[in-house]
């Protein structure tokens, strides 16, 4: 017999259940899963979504954000009444996960908020909302965070540049940035990005790498370090080069730490990102065009600018175009020891690198008129490379000799020899050539007599 017929069968009546129903009670949310590799607002988007949304409704648009503390105090008074308010049930873990999820979302960047703290993270890279990718040890893996939606990144994107007075839309839609602690930001977004709003943050170090972390990463050896400390002090000029992510701004920071403290320092950058340590440091940050095209001031009018400064030294953070040909004429008209960088695939590629930006300046110069320029104006090519096991090391020291005919002539002083691998890790040491470089007049005319043996020699080179 069916159970609908036993049911209706007054024979079974006596078996049926009669008593009053029991309240209804609506259903809890059920905790969130404890693999700490999905984000509750995947398990409840709606509910986070909800919750936020009314959080902002209720807060009060003019308090004041500057202290952090009260504020997130006020924050969490809310959520917690808003909870309340909607009968949800949450247990205590997942309860505060939530909360501090809305809580980066409105004080500071979202779900990258743990990366942008976690200090073994390099680099951030969101590729659009779903994906989010980030660099640890030179190696680039998934991270287990993700965004609500395209408009959930463009809030983020808002809130870092929003205290720069830029802005990033359909007439804007790329951007270049930094955060407060001078991690570098660039912004793309539709319909220049087609996966959506994209973010890379170029993570820096809370506390600025030294020469010593340097040589204790073997990014340097010791001898060289103490090479180019002598190059710096002694007013060369000097080039850092190298790829994208080889450590090139990391380098120029170690390097410009030896300038003398009592000397005047001019920096420009498009983004500021360089952290100088001395006291006597002036910082000029490029701006880009406001609403209406106007208002642009580039690398090279901030190069021009800085001439009338009475500057010790100049540090360009990158050439990129023409700002090249005043970097080199300021090498040439007694602003000796400066410093810039440049992307190049090695030290002769950083020298026709330069000669192409040079021709970007527009001023028609004859080639062999540029190389001249070269020549006479950089002493020295530092060229840093990302190896394939992630590691950064300087690779070459190249001296800049001069001319012969229409050729740049060059020395590598130091070169890079890789030994093999051993768990992983390329096994290798940055040697001397055994070349004495032609600035050794240069050194002794600054008081600096460097050993021999840093070149290679066993007697006194500089006797």
């Amino acid at each position: 017999m069916s159970l609908l017929r036993r049911m209706e069968d007054p024979r079974n009546a006596a078996k049926v259940d009669t008593s009053p129903a029991a309240p209804f009670e609506p259903p809890r949310l059920a905790p969130a899963p404890r693999d700490s590799g999905r984000d509750l607002s995947q398990v409840s988007l709606d509910l986070r979504g909800r919750v936020q949304s009314k959080l902002i409704a209720e807060m009060d648009p003019k308090m004041d954000l500057s202290d952090t503390g009260q504020v997130r105090r006020t924050i969490e008074d809310l959520f917690n009444a808003i909870l309340d308010q909607e009968n949800v049930v949450l247990v205590r873990a997942d309860r505060q996960r939530l909360f501090e999820q809305i809580a980066a979302d409105i004080l500071g960047y979202g779900p990258i908020e743990p990366l942008l703290a976690d200090d073994s993270v390099t680099e951030i890279m969101v590729n659009g909302p779903k994906l989010v990718f980030v660099e640890r040890k030179g190696r680039i893996e998934k991270a287990p965070v993700s965004f609500q939606d395209d408009q959930h990144v463009m809030r983020i994107i808002d809130r870092i540049i929003s205290p720069l007075g830029r802005r990033c839309d359909e007439s804007q839609p790329l951007v270049d940035a930094r955060l407060p602690d001078g991690s570098r930001v660039n912004a793309i977004i539709p319909p220049l990005a087609l996966t959506g709003p994209t973010i890379t943050i170029r993570k820096f170090s809370r506390n600025p790498l030294t020469v010593d972390d340097l040589v204790k990463f073997g990014s340097l050896s010791s001898e060289t370090a103490d090479f180019l400390q002598a190059c710096v002090r002694a007013r060369l000029n000097i080039v850092v080069s190298g790829g994208t992510g080889s450590g090139k701004t990391t380098l120029l920071n170690v390097l410009s730490s030896f300038i003398p403290p009592e000397e005047r320092i001019v920096t420009m950058e498009d983004a500021a990102e360089l952290q100088l340590r001395q006291e006597h440091v002036i910082t000029l940050e490029a701006r880009p065009p406001n609403i209406e095209g106007k208002g642009r001031i580039t690398i090279r009018d901030l190069v021009i600018n800085a001439l009338r400064m009475r500057p010790d030294r100049i540090i360009v953070g990158e050439c990129r175009s023409g700002e090249a040909l005043d970097m080199l004429q300021a090498m040439n008209t007694g602003h000796d020891g400066s410093l810039t960088t440049a992307h190049s695939n090695g030290p002769r590629d950083t020298l026709a690198r330069l000669e192409t930006m040079v021709l970007m300046a527009g001023m028609e110069l004859p080639l062999r008129a540029i190389r001249e320029q070269i020549a006479s104006a950089l002493n020295l090519i530092v060229h840093q490379s990302r190896m394939r096991d992630g590691s950064r090391r300087v690779v070459n020291i190249t001296e800049v000799v001069g001319m012969e005919g229409d050729t740049i002539v060059t020395q590598d002083l130091f070169v890079f020899e890789q030994a093999g691998f051993d768990d992983g890790r390329i096994q290798g040491q940055l040697k001397p050539t055994g070349i004495r470089p032609r600035f050794t007049t240069q050194l002794e005319a600054a008081n600096i007599f460097l050993p021999a043996t840093i070149f290679g020699f066993d007697r006194s080179f500089f006797r």
